[in-house]
């Protein structure tokens, strides 16, 4: 859980639905940060009736007020009544004159946040108080883009103030890949006609193949012009140019993709214009082309490995079938099982996206491969699995579902051997462990003794050298064997 949540829900006073509030405001916290060129600071009230901050964005295009996080730290005395204010009549309240911290002179402003979802009106509609806190240290004449992102800013203040940001209905998507306001920033009146061009939006823009001013122009039908006819347009992009939704899209043109996102302004619910940010996000998506072409390689090779396993163990099926040894088929039909458990795994990694498997899912694959062994004459065996063994990378799947194979085929062809009996597996698993115990109700350990053959040799090569765990066989209480396997999780660590 993350450090907003912890906090927030610690004070008990706020609901998931808040809570999730909070998470989508911080989510545009830098945002807001880069648009004001100032600190911003999400504070929720304590039980004591202080206030905590939850959440801290610092603005990349200027210095920062905090070199140190603030983020668990209660509101100091110079901003606690400017923030109480906001809190209790949910109006914004700017500083009067400059505020002073560490010897730099400042200016805060403490918006409410209110969740519309209660209701304007509603004792709990703040849920949270926002503040922004200017350096007036390093005060310049500012630029024209720079009066822009400021009034941008103040737009989504009183937005959040009138609980219509953020957007409940704005889809979440991956911040990997977002526009920012540094990657390029176009201002757009309710008409969709282009008031303001950030260099960056404009330069993205030209790339693409517009090569005139954006300003004046309707976002739309520049947009319109650049896509080529036979390009398939996303639904979703008339909505993003012309700032009526709050949503994400990306447009093609020449080689080149941009992403979009828009932010509808609203005063007072009534919508006023847009902000669309954008960025050239075209070696991003040449990457992503790139892994999703490299993961379709990975499972493909996954699929032909297991199709070639499972040719290898028909191949030594028919070998026993055919041979006249009772000790050769023995041999045969125990490789057999062991390279189909192999290629169980390599099946479960060609269908997934990533290198790791619910091994839950594995095992009772590879609980049925048990089943020819139980099937054998005079020896009625049944098997029953408990607990979780959770998601395993391949690494320690691929050991650990060989090694548990051969542990369970020993317990149906020894322990039980010509009688009825019981196999149990339990998977117990802790964040640094994972514990497998194998009980059968069978005759037990011959004179207490560990075999020797093959598969304990491969179990032991398994567990210990594969996985650096430890493997221990002991005798059950209630007659039979138990089979102990600890494996630490090393890798949730790496």
């Amino acid at each position: 859980m993350s450090t907003l949540s912890d906090l927030a829900h610690a004070q008990g006073r706020l609901t998931d639905n808040d809570v999730e509030w909070l998470h989508r405001l911080a989510g545009d916290g830098q945002l807001l940060a880069d648009l004001s060129s100032a600190d911003i600071v999400v504070w929720i009230q304590t039980e004591d009736g202080s206030f905590i901050a939850v959440a801290h964005a610092r603005p990349s295009g200027a210095a920062t007020l905090f070199y140190r996080d603030i983020v668990g730290e209660r509101v100091r005395p110079q901003w606690r009544t400017q923030v109480q204010g906001a809190f209790e009549s949910a109006e914004i309240v700017d500083s009067s004159s400059p505020d002073w911290f560490e010897e730099t002179p400042t200016r805060v402003r403490a918006v409410p946040i209110v969740n519309e979802r209660h209701g304007r009106e509603h004792p709990t509609a703040v849920i949270g108080v926002v503040t922004r806190h200017t350096n007036l240290g390093e005060a310049r004449t500012p630029s024209r883009q720079q009066i822009t992102f400021d009034e941008c800013a103040n737009d989504i203040f009183r937005m959040i103030a009138d609980g219509s940001f953020p957007d409940p209905a704005a889809p979440t998507s991956p911040r990997r890949g977002a526009p920012r306001a540094s990657d390029g920033l176009i201002r757009i009146d309710v008409d969709g006609i282009t008031t303001f061009a950030s260099p960056n939006a404009l330069s993205a823009f030209n790339r693409m193949g517009f090569d005139d001013e954006l300003e004046g122009e309707s976002l739309a039908e520049v947009t319109t012009r650049l896509v080529p006819p036979s390009r398939q347009v996303d639904e979703s992009l008339p909505v993003v140019v012309t700032g009526r939704a709050p949503w994400r899209t990306d447009i093609e043109a020449r080689g080149v993709t941009v992403s979009l996102r828009a932010i509808p302004l609203k005063d007072h619910g009534t919508r006023i214009g847009a902000i669309v940010l954008c960025r050239d996000v075209s070696e991003l998506r040449h990457q992503e082309q790139e892994l999703i072409t490299k993961d379709a390689t990975i499972r493909e090779i996954h699929h032909r490995v297991k199709n070639n396993l499972q040719t290898v163990a028909s191949l030594l099926r028919i070998q026993a079938r055919r041979t006249h040894s009772d000790e050769a088929r023995d041999a045969l039909t125990q490789a057999m099982r062991r390279v189909d458990s192999i290629a169980v795994v390599h099946d479960t990694l060609a269908q997934g996206l990533t290198q790791k498997v619910d091994f839950d899912e594995v095992f009772h694959r590879v609980l049925k491969l048990v089943a020819e062994v139980a099937s054998a004459p005079n020896t009625r065996a049944r098997t029953q699995s408990t607990g979780r063994f959770g998601v395993l990378p391949s690494e320690y799947a691929t050991p650990l579902a060989l090694a548990l194979t051969e542990v369970v085929t020993n317990a149906v062809e020894h322990g039980l051997a010509g009688q009825e009996g019981m196999v149990t597996i339990d998977a117990h698993r802790t964040e640094e462990n994972l514990r497998v115990t194998v009980r059968d109700t069978g005759k037990g350990l011959p004179e207490g003794r560990i075999g020797q053959g093959l598969g304990t040799q491969i179990i032991r090569t398994l567990i210990q050298g594969e996985l650096s765990g430890s493997i221990e066989w002991r005798g059950s209480d209630g007659g039979g064997t138990e089979v102990v396997i600890d494996i630490p999780l090393r890798w949730l660590t790496k």
